[in-house]
Parts: structure tokens; sequence; C-alpha cells
């Protein structure tokens, strides 16, 4: 809406545009029956203005005395269209412009507070502090500046208030102008929380303001002030918006008071930003005029809370003076005789007017000063006194929260808990300090009705310390969170997030959010991980189409009011999504299977990563991923040296929290590199890649057994027990189905040939065995096309190439569980597979052009290009050794340098080429030879082939010719002598910088490479490995050409027979009962171990150490200002003491001297009362 004077007039009138309804709706008040003032002899109304600014007079009687002998607005003024609104801009100031409305004083608040919100943009506050002090420039204390500026502008600026002051240059308004600057300055531009500094002035006082008037309004209105450093009538620059309130008077204070209270009324009854409680109000005394007094009694009767700060002067002094001297002495109420009401005593009366007396000497109407103190104390409760000269303004905010507690108790209704709007305000505020100490102290029971709403509150604006409070003390989260109460958590997303983003695609038309868009997102996300979330509650588990779908959720939702299976985790997924970090990790650390639950929220965000374009927000979810990765990967080390078995167990259960998946497959997927470093996994998979035998066992020995199957049954090859405990003790427990026991000879060999390892090296040779065969066809056995060929050796090849198709084919379609669709996604993803996708297009292509004539030869070079392919594999078959593997890593991290060499190297060949070309032949147009003279020679001139004949000008013996025709014919040009030596040149500087700058330049890349990735080759090779593991862990035992054999046997036996998989059981484990309870328990205490551990480090390091100092010192500081306050209270009570017995010795001295009692024995004295105790204590002994 503010519009900055360089802005076009375009601009300009559609602000004016924009806000020409102003003036329809919002009026200004004028005077126009003059009162008059009797002190100005007739000059003046009693509004302030002269008779010739009036259009009557007020009537009078025959001895022309008037009748009206006070003036009223409502009655004396008129309404006109407001003719003061828009933008102010103070000149010499800022460049920042405040918004301002001259306005009524009867204008009702809520088109105000809607204005201020909707139309000037500012933020709906969660506490609004209105400034109440003294008319005129009186000076303020040094002490109340400090708290003004320490105290409330910052604990205003932690919970996102408005301050309400007057908005002018003098007293206290000016104060907290500068200490909303200072603040100001000091904060960033993108604080959350911005103080809003809103100025309610009397038109009628403000200097300059006929600067302001425009009927159409200013965009900006340009302000003269007084920059001094006196106070002064002008509006103060530090104020974002001013409400000059006209009620027909000039030059009067107190004009805006009445609507000032309304507003601060109607506030009070709206709803915070987060619309978890209503907008907090309260009023702050300082100083202040007795006729403060009937403005504070007034609010107080509405329920308004106050605080006073003590020590201020004026009618703050007064109310503390009275709150603090009455409250030992209760108010005591007398019943009149006539009216049967109570009323106060006469003794607190006077009391009361002592206390008048005292702080206002001059003034004459002491008894309605009197009635006015006494309404006032009879709602002591909602005012707070705040001793700012001797308490400080360090806990100012807790001050706050208090005052408002105390309004707040006496509003609850009896139902209601009296400490729930407390609660309420300590969440709003983010003070979970304040909570903890005042609420959750253990002197109050809460009950779940109490924390239910503050707990969404909590959940919705990020406050996870909040969220492990209520948790703590009684909130259940299995009554909390049900699927309805999920879903509103997904619609309460913040809409500049990633995730509202990608619930919105997923949104039906004229839909609103439910589980089932939520569910598909996370199905995007997750991949073919898992299965898809919440299916089973909404009972979609058998539905595909999105349509379908939202036709089934259009209905009745019964699944709302269902408790959520796993609410902890629901809440995590939840907190991922919207990259919460402290939340995330809160709700991980009460959620189960901690491992897993860390793995899949580095998912996650990894895949979110990929799809937010916000670098900031891109690397945090980088850095909360990394996080997760580092938390599963500590806790699974707790788990390792706890147990071996129990953590290999957990590696491979199957979950039913996330979808059925396991901790190695979900951290293959979120590319866990640091995960599967770890020993304990890495043990895991040799175990998995050495199958019953001894990790221990040689490979040499593995080969002799191979060509000679009959030594595995002697003590050449040693094999694990069954019941070694390096084996899971949970596996009998969770396979239903035990195989059944077979003869020694049978489960030997299946023991050697069913392993992994077997599996590999049997394919290793029979892949070399493939190429010989490969090599020998093309290089000796290459018959031409039939009917002549092809030969016996090449149909061989044929065959064994088709095994390879079967098996590929196998391993994309006919295992795991996934659609076709998902699998064909996961297998292209892989770069080995697509090395082997193209090795066999080539090679089909081959196949079918040498059959023919006409394209044999082109069939024979496909056939050789793919036989480059094929042997590229030994690569990746080769990945799995512990010495080739990290350095196959290096080479394929180097080969994205090559990549950036060859650009720089394509552009400086190019550029010599063709200029070398054009300067040595002025007409060449055979393309072949200008290939090879832009492109080709300049490579080779790399590697010094360089034709000095050619290029030096020297005389060379080959037949040339200049006639263009035979050019054209094919005849070799002439060489052009004319810029010889700029050849030269050229070629001194080709060679320079090539072999010299860009050579160097590769082999520093390479250099840097290697250093970065060699002491992470370890890692990549540990996670890649996992993979190589699979694939052969899952290839049958025979190797190509022989694998159609196990080919046809796995068809009988899983599709006829209908057997199932053992294999599976070593990567896949789904445990019930007991066994799976046990191990959740085992897990969930080796995480709290490290949870532990981790709090202890974090206790003893320097950072908490002086946190814990520091409250330690707060705390000395705070015992110290109770001392104090003891003291003050101690010398009050000697005071008293001494008046008490200053007036007994009185009575004693008047009874004394009185003839109405005679007494038996003189009055008694301080000695002599100890010497008649000797005495009477004498009489008693000798009787």
């Amino acid at each position: 809406m503010s519009d900055t004077e360089g802005e076009g007039g375009g601009e300009m009138s559609k602000t004016e545009k924009d806000q020409s309804w102003i003036p329809k709706i919002i009026k200004k008040r004028v005077c126009t029956t003059f009162v008059e003032d009797s002190f100005s002899n007739g000059r003046l109304c009693q509004c302030g203005g002269t008779r010739d600014t009036h259009e009557s007079v007020a009537l009078g009687d025959y001895f022309s005395t008037a009748i009206v002998s006070h003036w009223d607005s409502s009655q004396h003024s008129s309404e006109y269209p407001t003719d003061a609104f828009g933008e102010l801009e103070f000149a010499g100031a800022s460049k920042r412009h405040s918004k301002f409305l001259r306005l009524s004083w009867d204008t009702p608040p809520s088109i105000v507070y809607t204005m201020m919100t909707a139309h000037w943009g500012l933020p709906p506050p969660n506490l609004v502090v209105s400034v109440v002090s003294g008319e005129g420039r009186a000076k303020v204390k040094t002490w109340v500046r400090e708290v003004l500026r320490q105290g409330l502008v910052k604990a205003s600026q932690s919970t996102g208030a408005w301050i309400l002051t007057g908005g002018l240059r003098e007293g206290v308004g000016r104060c907290v102008g500068e200490a909303v600057r200072d603040h100001a300055t000091a904060a960033s531009s993108v604080s959350l929380n911005k103080v809003v500094a809103l100025g309610i002035a009397p038109w009628g006082l403000v200097h300059n303001r006929q600067q302001l008037v425009n009927p159409q309004g200013s965009f900006p209105a340009r302000y003269y002030f007084q920059n001094t450093s006196r106070d002064s009538c002008c509006l103060d620059n530090n104020y974002q918006a001013f409400l000059l309130v006209d009620d027909g008077s000039v030059g009067r204070r107190g004009g805006e008071a009445g609507f000032r209270a309304r507003l601060e009324d109607y506030i009070s009854h709206q709803r915070t930003g987060s619309g978890s409680i209503d907008i907090p109000v309260l009023c702050m005394l300082i100083s202040g005029e007795t006729t403060m007094l009937e403005r504070l009694d007034l609010s107080l009767r509405n329920s308004m809370p106050w605080l006073v700060l003590a020590g201020s002067g004026g009618v703050a002094d007064l109310v503390s003076d009275v709150l603090e001297s009455l409250s030992s002495a209760p108010p005591v109420l007398s019943s009149t005789e006539g009216e049967g009401e109570a009323g106060p005593s006469v003794d607190l009366k006077d009391r009361v007017a002592e206390r008048v007396r005292k702080h206002f000497p001059t003034e004459t109407e002491i008894d309605k000063l009197v009635e006015r103190v006494l309404s006032i104390y009879l709602n002591r409760d909602l005012i707070t006194v705040y001793h700012g000269e001797q308490e400080g303004p360090d806990d100012f905010d807790t001050v706050l929260l208090k005052a408002l507690v105390g309004a707040s108790k006496q509003r609850v209704s009896s139902e209601a808990s009296p400490y729930t709007e407390e609660l309420k305000l300590a969440v709003t505020w983010n003070r979970v300090d304040i909570a903890k100490s005042e609420l959750f102290n253990g002197d109050i029971h809460w009950r779940y009705q109490d924390l239910e709403d503050s707990m969404t509150d909590a959940l919705v604006n990020d406050k996870p310390q909040f969220v492990r409070l209520f948790t703590e003390n009684g909130l259940n989260i299995l009554d909390y969170l049900t699927y309805g109460r999920l879903e509103s958590l997904y619609r309460s997303v913040a809409d500049s997030s990633l995730a509202y983003v990608l619930l919105q695609r997923r949104l039906g038309e004229r839909q609103g959010l439910t589980g089932s868009q939520v569910s598909r997102v996370l199905e995007d996300l997750m991949g073919d991980v898992c299965q898809p979330f919440y299916h089973s509650p909404l009972e979609l588990e058998n539905i595909s189409s999105q349509r379908k779908a939202l036709r089934l959720l259009r209905g009745d939702c019964v699944y709302q009011d269902r408790r959520c299976l796993f609410p902890w985790a629901s809440l995590f997924v939840w907190a991922v999504l919207q990259n919460r970090n402290d939340m995330a990790v809160f709700f991980w650390e009460m959620a189960g299977e901690s491992v897993l639950s860390a793995l899949s929220g580095c998912k996650i965000l990894r895949e979110l990563s990929k799809l937010e374009s916000e670098t900031e927000t891109k690397l945090a979810m980088k850095e909360l991923a990394q996080r997760f990765e580092n938390l599963a990967h500590d806790v699974f080390s707790k788990c390792y040296q706890s147990s071996e078995s129990r953590s290999f167990t957990l590696l491979i259960r199957k979950s039913p929290v996330w979808g059925g998946t396991t901790c190695l497959k979900m951290g293959m997927a979120a590319d866990a590199r640091l995960f599967f470093s770890h020993d304990g996994v890495q043990s895991l998979l040799s175990q998995i890649w050495w199958g019953d035998m001894k990790r221990s066992t040689e490979v040499w020995k593995l080969l002799l057994t191979f060509f000679c199957p009959v030594l595995m049954y002697t003590q050449l090859i040693s094999f694990r027990e069954l019941e070694e405990p390096g084996k899971p003790d949970e596996v009998a427990q969770g396979t239903p189905d035990t195989p059944p026991k077979r003869p020694f000879v049978v489960s030997r060999w299946r023991q050697f040939w069913f392993a992994p390892v077997t599996s590999f090296l049997g394919n290793v040779l029979m892949y070399f065995l493939f190429l010989l065969l490969f090599a020998y066809v093309l290089l000796v056995d290459f018959k031409p096309p039939p009917p002549r060929g092809p030969a016996f050796a090449e149909c061989v090849l044929y065959f064994w190439v088709f095994t390879i198709v079967c098996e590929e084919i196998r391993e994309t379609f006919l295992v795991g569980s996934m659609m076709w669709r998902q699998r064909m996604r996961k297998y292209i993803q892989d770069v080995w597979n697509k090395c082997d996708l193209t090795a066999i297009i080539l090679f089909i292509i081959g196949l079918t052009c040498r059959m023919f004539q006409w394209s044999y030869e082109f069939g024979r070079a496909v056939l050789c290009v793919d036989y480059m392919v094929f042997t590229l594999h030994l690569i990746h078959i080769f990945a799995i050794h512990k010495q080739l593997g990290p350095k196959i890593i290096i080479v394929g991290k180097m080969m994205k340098d090559i990549f950036f060499f060859l650009f720089f190297l394509g552009v400086w060949l190019m550029a010599y080429g063709v200029a070398n070309q054009a300067l040595l032949y002025s007409y060449d147009p055979r393309p072949a030879w200008i290939f090879r003279r832009v492109f080709y020679r300049p490579y080779l001139h790399i590697f010094g082939q360089v034709p000095v004949e050619e290029i030096d000008g020297i005389e060379w013996d080959t037949e040339c010719t200049d006639n263009v025709t035979l050019i054209e014919g094919g005849a070799e040009p002439c060489r052009s002598h004319y810029a010889n030596w700029l050849v030269i040149v050229l070629l001194v500087i080709y060679l320079l910088v090539t072999n010299i700058l860009l050579i160097n330049l590769l082999i520093a890349m390479f250099s840097y490479t290697f250093s970065k990735v060699q002491g992470q080759s370890d890692t990549y090779w540990k996670f890649q490995r996992y993979n190589l593991i699979v694939e052969y862990h899952s290839r049958p035992s025979l190797a190509p050409p022989f694998i159609i054999l196990s080919h046809v046997h796995l068809f009988i036996k899983r599709y006829i027979r209908k057997v199932p998989s053992v294999k599976i059981l070593h990567f896949v484990l789904e445990l019930t009962g007991k066994a799976a309870n046990r191990l959740m328990t085992w897990e969930a205490i080796q995480k709290e171990n490290f949870l532990t551990a981790q709090s202890k480090i974090q206790r003893g390091s320097d950072s908490e150490r002086l946190k814990r100092m520091s409250v330690k010192v707060d705390s000395v500081l705070k015992q110290m200002a109770e001392t104090r306050d003891h003291d003050r209270r101690l010398r009050a009570l000697e005071s008293e003491l001494e008046y008490c017995s200053s007036a007994l010795s009185w009575i004693v001295e008047a009874l004394s001297q009185s003839n109405m009692v005679k007494p038996t024995r003189p009055p008694p004295t301080l000695r002599a009362s100890s010497s008649s105790e000797k005495t009477n204590g004498g009489g008693c002994q000798c009787k």
C-alpha cells in the first residue's frame, strides 16, 4: 500500500483509488456551537476555538446568561468526512512512511482495527501494551527509561506486540519511540516478531496538523517537525501508525481517552495470529494525574489488567502505596441500616484519604478521589505493582505474563482450569521457561482437556520445547493424534513451504486435503522403498486410481475419529516434510525403530532438497538429512556394541511402521554412505556374502573346490556351525516355516554352491570365457552371411548372450513385489544396467545386420564396438574387490573432470584448427579433409605429431594444383605461403596452451579429485558393495550359459510347486509377537543410552557450563532482590512497631494521669518489667 515519491502517477492514483472509501466511512469532528469559556473573556469556546470558527452560539436567558455552561462534544460538534488520511513522510527523517488517520472519537473500533490489519498491513498482535502516562512534558526518570527500553520494548519484540502511546514527541511517548527505534536498528530486517508502535493522539493537540489535511488523501503527506531535544506536541517519526482522534476540541488533552479504551477492549476480544487465544491487552500506568483514576477505575470494571510502575510518580505511586499499605489489612465492610449494602469502613476511608493527601496535597476534592481509589482497590486482583527501580528490567516479560494471568484468572469459567489462560499465553509467547517454573512445577494437576488446544498451537507454530513439556506432563499422544487431526496439521502447512506445493499438486478439484493426498506425496518421495502410507486406515489398499480414492473419501470419513496407529512416526514425517529441525529430532526421539526412522527422515529430506529451489532452504535440508544419517549411524553403533546378533536382525527386520521396508533397503535409497560404512553393516554383508562358509576362507581354496567339488566334503573349506552366535537369534522365532533337515551331502553341497561368493566366482570365470569366445569369433571364426555362416562357435556365442538376456529379464521383472513400471524405473537408474542394456541392444543390431550381405560389414563393426562394451562390464564385476573397488570409485569421479577438460580443449582446438586450415589452404572443399585438418591433426599435435615440412614452408614432394576444377575433382590443393609465419606463431601458442596449460590443469584437477575422494573412497566402496552383494545373492548358482537350467528349475519351484524362497530371509526378516517386542525394546534402550551419553557430553561443554553459570547468577540476583524486598518489609514492620510502641506509651501515660482507673502498681518499664519478673520469680521460690 505504501508509495514513495519516486513512483509514477499511475501507481499513485491506484493507491488513492484503493483508499477513496475512507472519507465515506471515517468522519471527523468540528465544533459547531460556541460555548463560552469564562476564563477567556468571551473570546474562546470551551472547545479551544475562537468565536469566528463557530456557526452558532449557545442560547442564553433574558439576563444574557448562557443556559449551556458545559461543552459536550456529542452535542456541540458535528461529523464531516475526514480530510486527513494516508501516509506520512517526516521531513529530514528516515524514508520509511507511517500511516495516519483522522477519525471521530465515536468511530467503531472494529472498523479501525480492520483497517490497520487488512489495509495498512500491520501484523495482528500477540500482545497489546497500552502505556498510559501523565499529561504534559513531565520529565521521565532514568530508571523508567531503562524499563521502557530494556524491558517493555524487548519483551514486546519477543512476543510480537503492539505498543499504544500518545505518539507525540513528549514524555513517555518519546521514550517509547526512541526505544523502538533502537531495537529496530539492532534487530534483523526479517525479524518475525516486529514491534508495532501505534500513536493515539488528540487531533487538536498535534502541532502542524494542517500539513496533514488533504480531502483526497496524502500519499505521502510531508510533515515538518522540530527535531530538537526538547519535548513538543509534534508527531514522533519512530511510530508506524497514528490514530488522530478528533472530538472537535483544539489544544485540549484527553479527547482520545474514550476511543482508546474502546479500542483496547475490542482488541482484547479478537484472536491472535495463531488463533489460539484472545489477544491479551495490558495497560501500563506510569506517573499520571488524578484524572487518570477515572480511566483506571472504568477499565478495571471491564476486567482490563493493569501494570503499575511504583516509584514513577503521581497516580502510579498513589495506587501502589494504597495496595501495599492496605494489603496487610483487608477492607472491612460495614452494612448500612437503610439499604443493606456493604461499604468500606470509616477507618479504611481515613487511611486512603491519608495516602491521597500524601501524594496530592493540593487536591481539594479528596472525598471523590477516596471513593475512586476504594473502587480501584476492590479490583486489586487485576493490578500488578512493579518496582522497576529495585527489580530491574531483565525479567519484564515475566512480569507482563503474570500481570495478564492475574486478569485471566478472574475471567475464566468455573469449568475451565484457572491456569489454562496462563498456559496459552506462555505458548503464544514461546516462553517455556516461564511455563516450567510457574505451571509445570508439580503443584498443578493438568488434565488432557487443558493441554489439547495448547498442544495443537505448539505443533502448528513450531514450538518443540512445549510439545516435549506437554508430553511429559500428562498429554497422551494416542488420544490426541487421530487421523482427522493429522489431516488438520497438514492443512496448517505454510503456503511458502515446499510441502504445501507438493500437497497442492495432489489435490483434486474442489476437494479438501485428505490422507489420500498425503499418502501420494509420501509415495512420490519414498518411491518403491516401502509400501504406501495410511492406505490401511483409509481402506485404499485395493484402489489404484486417485479418482476412485477421492470418490470414496467424499462421503462420511469414519476414519478421521480413529486413533493414529503410529502417532510419533506420523508426526515425525509431518515435521520432516516442513524441514523443522528441532521438532523432527524430538519426534525421532519419541518414535520407535530409531535407526530406520532416522534413515527414513534422511531419505525424505534428500528427495525434498532435489525439488527445492531456494539455496538456503536446500542447504538446511541437506544438513538435517546428514544429521539424521549421523543419528542412525551412532545409534546403530550402540546396538552393535551391545549385541552383534541383534544388530544384524535390526538391519533386516521388516518394519510395520515404515511400510514393510528394512534398514538396509532404506539406507540404500537414502544414499546413506556413512551408515553403510559402519563395521556392523559391513560385517552383516560379509556374512551374507560368504554364506555358511567362514569369512577367513582363502580365495584359492574356493577356486580349487570350484573345479574339484569333492574337496568341499573335506576340511579344506571351513563352514560355520548352524548354532553360531553370529547368526540372528530371532530368526527361528521370526520364520514360521523352518526348512527340512537334509542329509550331510546335500546340505554341504547347498552350503557351498548357494553362497553368493561362489556364484560370483562362477560368473567371473564364465564371463572371461565369454569374452574369449567373443574375441575368437570376431578375430578368427566370423563367417560370411548365410548360407555359409554363422559358424558353430558363433552360434554358441548367440546362445550365451540369450542366457544373459534371460537373466537380465529375471532380475528386472521376476524379483521383488513392485509394479513393472517401478521395476523398470529402478533398473534404468543403475549405471551398469544401462551398460548391459546398451551391450544387448548393440549385439541384437549387429546380429541382425551380419545376417544380410548388404549390411554384413556394418554388423561386424557394431559387434566389434559391442565387444568393448561387454569388456567394460569387468569394471563392475571387480568393484567388490577391497583394493580395486575404491580405485574404481576414484576413476569414476575423475571421468567428470575429463569432460570439463575436453570442453576447454575442444574450444581451443576448434579455434586453432579453423585458423590453421584457412591460412594453409585457400580452397579445399573436401569435407573429409576439412575434418581431418581442423580437428584430427591439431589433436595429434598435442602428442608431438607435427608435420613440419607442410607448415614451415619447406618444399615437399606431394603433387598439388591450384586448379579449382581439379581440386573439386579430388586433387590435392597447393599450400598458401602468404602467411606462413603466422601459422608457425599459432602453432607455438597452441602447443603452449594445450601441452602446458590445459594438460597441467587436467593433472591438477585429477590431483584435487584424488585427494578429495581418497579419504572417502572406502566409504563409497562399502556403500556400492551392497548392490553387488544383493545382485549375486539373488542370482542362481550356475553362470551363463548353464544358468538356463537354473531358470527352468526356479520356474518349476516357484510357479508350479509354489515353494517360497529361503534366501530372501537373509535381507528381509519378518518378526512378530514377543520377538518383535523384545527387539524394539532393546533398540529403544540403546537409543536412550545414546541420548544420555550425548546429553552428558553436551552438559560438559563450555557453552553449557556458561549457561548453567548464567542461570545460577540469575537465581542469585533474584534471591538478592527478594532479600531487598524482605528488608523493605522488615523496615516497614519496624516503623509500624515503633508506632504501636509510641501509641501504647501514650495510652499508658494517659491512663496514669486520669482518675478513671486507680492503678495498684506503677506502669511498667522495660527494666522494671525484667526486675519484677525476677522479684516474682524470687517470691515463688520463697514460697
